[in-house]
């Protein structure tokens, strides 16, 4: 459709239309003439499809915000319900729309639709019903091929896609009863029919780990292969840098620079160097240059557009580029030539960045190294690494010093450290998981990091200042509600958010916290309670890192948005980013943030699912073992166990606690017992039994061993953790301790029970607390007869 026209009709209806219109009127008002009504039509039926304006049945043509309707996409839950997640800005911040099953009227998960509202609730929640459904978002659907009582149907993999599928016999592409299949939709749901559709692809046995690898990389669109364009542009790109590549370069290869990555890296994106200088150090940050090989709008291009990022999974790479770009010409291999754009930074001895230079450069990477054999020179002070890499030692102890003096700086301005332990799967020679252990993230990782960042912000710093049209990596502060319930949260443990919250104040409570028992729980709330960082036109800075700019410059092969501002930057420091390119930068830029944003959003999905996949085939063989553990998630429905051995997590369900009516208190992250006062809160320690794993839904599923349930005999007692665990996972100190934090005044003596209360409300509950908790919370009522 012409943009103009769409835009004319659009601001008409806003503008001047004071009711809904019908075609005639609408022609009139916009003065089209009476030949071109008919190409008129169709812009206004495109117009419809799309939701922009609604055509209600008595035939006249509204906007949909002044019809009590909203424009959006559907979400759907596995037992039936949804929501319609706004598309206006403004209307998100009403909240979504509840969406009941018998008012889907055929859409489904990830539609986009137009929905009404029908009812608010006292307490603002709205509830509507589905009207229009104006683009569909599923085409292919993953799932397992069944046959019963003469009828064929495909169970979708993904809970949130509500509908089978019914496949005609001759659609059946001789599938097994039991087979995981790919099926395209050839007719979507209408009001009383279910969807019907095509087997396009059989992928085998659903007990196959590489088989429910695939689902997931179907389920999310993850393109596995290239088409025959790119790879044919691909490999007509040459392997080795010539003459020609070199000219108008600054010349690098005889300056010592090398790179640092994990021990299974192909890629080498980035590479550093270093010289100490009179007035404190030179730090050389040389990325590899992918914008010399993939032009703007060939073939390599789209794809790497439409992909936006690489995807890693822990038995394979999904990657942005072709690997004879990625894993060769465009990767820092040691002894060989390589295109690169360098940032040369320098700092003086306190590690403040006194000026920033940008330049195309060739290096030659003296050593691949990795984080491991790094961490043995500098931590282990390994002789027989210093030894081997003797040449680099001095610039790696250089570094070294660098590293800490922006650490520091780091941590004086308030940037947020969140120093979670992350799982790392180990696979066997068959590509099964052998093990699942704590990721180390050592003093080389940090360096590396440390480096990659302040390349990042001197290049922000270049666009902001020559205030060009650029993209940025925007981490905006967290939600006025999320903080206040951050400071009402961390009260219980003694400590507090004085004044404004800021990136600065975050990082005091997580430092008081340090060494302390509560100080996992604190950081896992407080992570729960930030935005998630995006891609964004607009420079808003980045709140976890305390950046007033920041951007992404460091790894083009595996992210697009790095490529973007390679790209940019090559034109600012040639001065040809001319009035003109910085228009049609503009335009496009804020739709290239939402769609890298979106693409970044999904690979990160796919992750996690593929890495509870690989733990659930884990755990497998371990059904009916005790596992020791700590509370990671309090919901209505149960708790989140994380197992200590292995950084697994699974449901203890709510219907298994059957000791007690439990209350969920959802402000204090816990569930407590109405009678015994017992209460599972997060962080708590706790011990549990393996008693199921669904493969197909990725989980696992515990109950409360024997030794940490409560006794029959004594109703009183605590459960579900020993007095121990409680006391050192609940008490507060009653003096001030090293970290700071605020003392918990001592409560007097219970005349009745003659006990001390030492111990805040949410741990100790008194009977009017439990009546108020009752009221607030919500129960799910179990009983031993039931059990």
């Amino acid at each position: 459709m012409n943009d103009k026209i769409r835009k004319i009709v659009m601001n008409f209806m806003k503008a001047e239309a004071s009711r809904p219109l019908n075609f005639r009127e609408l022609a009139k008002g916009l003065g089209i003439a009476r030949d071109e009504r008919a190409s008129f039509k169709g812009i206004i039926n495109t117009l419809c499809d799309e939701g922009e304006i609604i055509k209600t049945r008595g035939g006249h043509y509204g906007l949909p915000t002044k019809m009590n309707l909203i424009k959006g996409v559907l979400t759907c839950h596995p037992n039936g319900f949804g929501f319609v997640i706004p598309a206006d800005e403004e209307e998100k911040a009403n909240g979504d729309i509840f969406i009941a099953p018998r008012k889907m009227k055929g859409a489904m998960h990830g539609d986009g639709v137009v929905a009404r509202v029908e009812n608010q609730k006292s307490d603002g929640r709205r509830e509507g019903s589905i009207i229009r459904v104006t683009a569909r978002a599923q085409r292919e659907i993953i799932g397992i091929y069944k046959k019963a009582r003469g009828s064929r149907f495909v169970i979708p993999s993904d809970e949130k896609v509500l509908q089978d599928i019914v496949i005609p016999t001759r659609s059946a592409l001789k599938a097994n009863d039991g087979d995981i299949v790919v099926v395209e939709i050839t007719a979507y749901p209408a009001r009383h029919q279910p969807p019907t559709g095509r087997i396009t692809a059989v992928l085998g046995d659903p007990n196959d780990p590489n088989v429910e690898a695939d689902i997931i990389t179907k389920k999310y669109g993850l393109s596995t292969t290239f088409p025959e364009a790119v790879l044919s542009e691909a490999e007509s790109i040459p392997t080795e840098v010539s003459e020609k590549d070199r000219e108008g370069r600054t010349d690098l290869r005889s300056k010592i620079n090398f790179t640092i990555d994990g021990e299974t890296a192909r890629d080498f994106d980035d590479a550093v160097g270093i010289e100490r200088t009179e007035h404190g150090y030179k730090l050389y940050v040389s990325i590899a240059d992918v914008s010399h090989y993939v032009k703007p709008g060939t073939c390599l291009d789209n794809e790497a557009y439409q992909r936006a990022t690489s995807v890693y999974f822990p038995d394979r790479c999904i990657p942005m580029l072709p690997e004879a770009l990625s894993n060769e010409i465009c990767s820092l291999k040691p002894k060989v030539d390589r295109l690169a754009m360098t940032a040369e930074l320098n700092f003086d001895k306190s590690g403040t960045e006194t000026s920033a230079s940008f330049y195309e450069s060739v290096i030659k990477s003296t050593e691949r190294l990795t984080y491991t054999k790094v961490k043995g020179i500098l931590k282990d002070k390994d002789p027989e690494l210093i030894e081997q890499y003797s040449d680099i030692h001095e610039d790696l102890l250089v570094m070294q010093e660098l590293a800490e003096l922006l650490a520091k700086r780091r941590a004086k301005d308030g940037s947020i450290d969140f120093d979670l332990p992350e799982p790392q799967i180990i696979l066997d020679m068959e590509g099964r998981v052998e093990d699942i252990v704590r990721s180390e993230r050592n003093c080389a990782h940090r360096l590396i990091e440390d480096f990659m960042l302040a390349a990042n912000r001197a290049v922000a710093r270049l666009f902001t200042g020559k205030k060009v049209p650029a993209i940025f990596r925007v981490h905006e502060s967290p939600e006025e509600t999320k903080v206040s319930e951050f400071r009402d949260f961390i009260k219980g443990f003694g400590f507090e958010i004085k004044g404004e919250a800021s990136s600065k104040s975050f990082q005091k409570v997580l430092r008081a916290a340090a060494g302390t028992s509560e100080e996992r729980l604190i950081n896992h709330v407080l992570l729960r309670s930030m935005r998630q960082a995006v891609y964004s036109e607009v420079n808003a800075g980045h709140f976890g890192l305390a950046f007033k700019d920041y951007t992404h410059f460091t790894s083009p092969i595996r992210r697009y948005p790095d490529l973007i501002v390679h790209r940019i930057l090559k034109d600012v420091v040639a001065n040809s980013y001319t009035k003109a390119r910085q228009e049609q930068m503009a335009a496009w830029l804020p739709e290239a943030g939402l769609h890298t944003s979106a693409q970044e959003r999904r690979a990160m999905e796919a992750e996690r699912e593929i890495v509870d996949l690989k733990k659930a085939q884990f755990m497998i063989d371990k059904v009916g073992e005790v596992f020791p553990g700590f509370i990671s998630g309090v919901t209505s429905f149960g708790i989140f166990v994380e197992l200590k051995e292995f950084f697994v997590e699974g449901l203890v369900h709510i219907t298994t606690l059957t000791d007690d009516y439990y209350n969920f208190i959802e402000k204090e992250h816990c569930l407590i017992g109405e009678h015994t006062g017992s209460v599972l809160r997060l962080g708590a320690e706790i011990e549990v039994r393996l008693v199921n794993v669904d493969i197909r839904r990725r989980r696992i599923e515990l109950e409360l061993s024997g030794a940490a349930k409560v006794s029959s005999e004594n109703s009183s007692q605590r459960s579900f953790t020993t007095a121990r665990t409680l006391k050192k996972t609940l008490d507060q100190p009653k003096t001030p301790s090293k970290s700071g934090r605020k003392p918990v005044k001592e409560k007097k003596s219970d005349k009745k029970t003659n006990k001390k209360e030492t111990e805040p409300f949410y741990k100790r509950f008194t009977e009017t607390e439990k009546k108020k908790a009752k009221k607030k919370g919500r129960a799910h009522k179990t009983s031993k007869k039931r059990r």
